[in-house]
Parts: structure tokens; C-alpha cells; sequence
């Protein structure tokens, strides 16, 4: 797997939140066409409203509660595919041609692993997404990527994302897809 190294996302300047400090993603592309992502959201714990941990399985709106998110689009291209990962375990992808144009896709082969850890000042998530599940393309493309996140607290919804483009949370607009991953090397 490629190095890691910490990404800080930002709150959005229209949301706020006294629960949380800071929320950091670390990303690892694999030459065998996986993708780990890890969520790092460090805070008051249990302010941040967590769904307990159920059975994996494809669920809808996961963005209305705390959930952690990566938009994956090949360079170039329009298409993307949004993932949707929840502390609970539950997942949901959505195949779109372009800005919100698209749907779910409720296809097993797609479900990524998730594991969760917490802490009272610390809350981890891990997901693996398999690339070569999205095309044959993905594995050996230069990727864009998106990574946000959403969190419910009691003072309501945080909006978190390598890059805000407009003044509204947005985390479809592809000028926030700001992560470059080059394919990987056969050694990494």
C-alpha cells in the first residue's frame, strides 16, 4: 500500500459544532485495486450521535445522521461513484454520471468493508473499497476523490470536506474532489 499521511478536513464555514476538534482521513491505494480510507474524528465522543454497530447492509440517507463519505471519479471523467459508510456498518453507493445525476446501487459486490473503534476522545473508521467493483477502469486510472463527512450532535449537523467550492455544503461539486491518486506501483 502506498505511505500514509493525515489529511485535515474542514467545517464548513455555515455549520458548527463544539463536539468535535478535528476530523483527519488517511488514504491507501493498493496495487491489488483497493482503496483504505480512515476516518479520524477526534472530540467530545459521546456528544456525537453514533448509530450502534448492526449487521452490514445497504442502507438510503445515511447522510442525515453521522456518517463519513469518498466521491471517486476517474480523472477526466464526469462519472463518479459516492460512497456512504456509517458507524453502524451499513453502506450505501450511489453510481452517478454526473453532478447528482445517478442513483444507489444496492449490489453486494460493491459493499465495502467497514470497522469502527471509539474512545470517549476518539472515534476511528475504516473502509475498504474494492476499485476493480466499479469498473475495470478504476484500478489503473488516476482517481479524484472527495472525502467528507457528517456529523449530528445535539447542536445539529457539521458539514466536513477536504474543500468547501461553494458557500452551501456541497460535497457533489467535483471542484471538491481534490485528492489526486495516481495508480500504484506493482511493489506498493
Amino acid at each position: 500500500m502506498t505511505g500514509e499521511s493525515w489529511l485535515d478536513l474542514a467545517c464548513h464555514p455555515s455549520t458548527h459544532t463544539e463536539a468535535v476538534r478535528a476530523i483527519q482521513v488517511a488514504v491507501r491505494r493498493s496495487a491489488d485495486a483497493e482503496l483504505k480510507i480512515t476516518f479520524r474524528v477526534d472530540g467530545d465522543v459521546p456528544r456525537i450521535s453514533i448509530s450502534p454497530p448492526s449487521t452490514p447492509r445497504f442502507a438510503r440517507e445515511l447522510w442525515r445522521h453521522t456518517c463519513f463519505e469518498a466521491f471517486i471519479a476517474v480523472e477526466g471523467q464526469a462519472a463518479y461513484h459516492e460512497f456512504n459508510f456509517a458507524p453502524s456498518g451499513e453502506w450505501t453507493v450511489y453510481a452517478l454520471s454526473g453532478y447528482r445525476n445517478g442513483g444507489p446501487v444496492a449490489d453486494e459486490i460493491l459493499r465495502p468493508q467497514i470497522a469502527m473503534r471509539s474512545t470517549d476522545s476518539r472515534l476511528e473508521l475504516d473502509a475498504l473499497v474494492r476499485l476493480d467493483s466499479l469498473s475495470a477502469i478504476h484500478p489503473h486510472a488516476s482517481l479524484r476523490v472527495g472525502l467528507s463527512a457528517v456529523i449530528e450532535t445535539s447542536d445539529g449537523l457539521s458539514y466536513w470536506a477536504l474543500h468547501h467550492p461553494t458557500d452551501k455544503p456541497d460535497f457533489h461539486d467535483a471542484n471538491g474532489f481534490t485528492l489526486l491518486l495516481e495508480p500504484p506501483g506493482p511493489e506498493e
